[in-house]
């Protein structure tokens, strides 16, 4: 029934075309925190969240019962957030958190979280001048490889171009409120916020005008479409902003000079997870078949566009197969997947003719 509804919800998108911050010794692995001997934070270098690589450990402890029973209502959940920046030195944060999502709030046990941080809770430091962030969970029991994988795509495309979401990769431990149980431990990674995105980007505001792909700026597009057809995605749209955000770009009256950053890449054929199916519109039937929908260019121009993917090809490869927590059995198989896409620069350029045949011409 889930599945059902996920798919119908795809099909309805598809047919419209992180005050007080304490210190106190680490216990991640505890059931318990003791708040009662915090002290004053006074670590004074800044860092910077989306810098690192490392995983960030983290503790989250909320009423899990109630949000995995509610997990179809914007409820906002009280809840305390600890970072541990070493064994023995941690900041704790108030906030509130909430279950976020369409098709995933459907499928997931665990679906993604919205974290709500006060206004005034505010510092420079690793979770500082953060309002509200988005953090991808583990969506179910036995998850963890899907999150890891769906990870990694969002840095494959930042690779490629700053015009994408930095993610941070968190180490989780879960303690539930409402009832006395085992922590859960568990890997997520947080999105970079939009706000935070937009301003480093320096490329116009978000926009509700109706745009398509030809008010993109046709590098920035060719270059979304092509990455998404290499990884096996076809749940995006630049009209109807599904998995798409969409900005004026520096000359917001200028036909061809927005710009368009994908995001949430769970139905790719490269993350594969269980519930992901292709849009039944495209024939396709199953999504490791990968389909091209972008907007058609020229020959010169697509072979142009796809030179970068070529040159980059090696540094792919290098960021998964040094991923450190992903088993060697996964990461062969995505890069088998990749390898798939890069058979078509062959003498013939045969990448040009397939992403040529199903291009659409708007």
């Amino acid at each position: 029934m889930t599945q059902i509804k996920s798919t119908v919800n795809r099909l309805i998108v598809c047919l419209i075309v992180i005050t007080g911050i304490t210190t106190v010794p680490a216990k991640s692995q505890n059931d318990t925190i003791d708040y009662r001997f915090a002290v004053s934070d006074t670590i004074n270098d800044d860092i910077i969240l989306f810098d690192k690589d490392d995983p960030l450990e983290i503790t989250l402890k909320f009423d899990i019962t109630h949000y995995r029973r509610k997990r179809h209502e914007d409820e906002y959940l009280d809840a305390m957030l600890t970072y541990h920046l070493s064994p023995d030195d941690s900041i704790v944060k108030e906030l509130k958190v909430r279950p976020r999502g369409i098709s995933r709030r459907s499928i997931c046990s665990f679906p993604p979280l919205m974290l709500n941080f006060r206004k005034s809770d505010t510092t420079g430091k690793e979770l500082g001048n953060i309002d509200k962030i988005k953090m991808v969970t583990h969506c179910m029991s036995g998850g963890k490889e899907y999150v890891l994988k769906e990870y990694l795509v969002y840095k494959l495309l930042n690779i490629l171009t700053d015009y994408s979401y930095r993610v941070r990769l968190l180490r989780v431990t879960y303690i539930d409120t409402y009832k006395d149980r085992k922590p859960i431990h568990e890997f997520a990674y947080l999105i970079e916020p939009d706000e935070t995105l937009i301003k480093r980007l320096n490329s116009g505001d978000e926009t509700t005008a109706y745009m398509t792909q030809k008010h993109i700026k046709p590098e920035i597009m060719d270059r979304m479409a092509i990455f998404n057809y290499m990884i096996g995605n076809t749940d995006w749209s630049v009209p109807v902003r599904h998995n798409v955000l969409v900005l004026t770009g520096n000359n917001p009256s200028v036909i061809g000079s927005g710009v368009a950053i994908p995001y949430d890449f769970d139905y790719a054929g490269l993350v594969n997870t269980h519930y992901a199916v292709p849009f039944e519109g495209l024939g396709l039937k199953t999504v490791l078949e990968r389909r091209y929908m972008g907007v058609c260019r020229s020959e010169e121009v697509f072979a142009e566009a796809l030179r970068e993917f070529n040159e980059k090809k090696e540094e792919f490869n290098v960021t998964i197969n040094e991923f450190p927590y992903l088993k060697q059995k996964t990461k062969k198989e995505m890069l088998r997947y990749l390898d798939s896409f890069f058979m078509g620069f062959d003498k013939r350029n045969t990448i040009v003719s397939l992403i040529s045949r199903d291009c659409i011409d708007f």
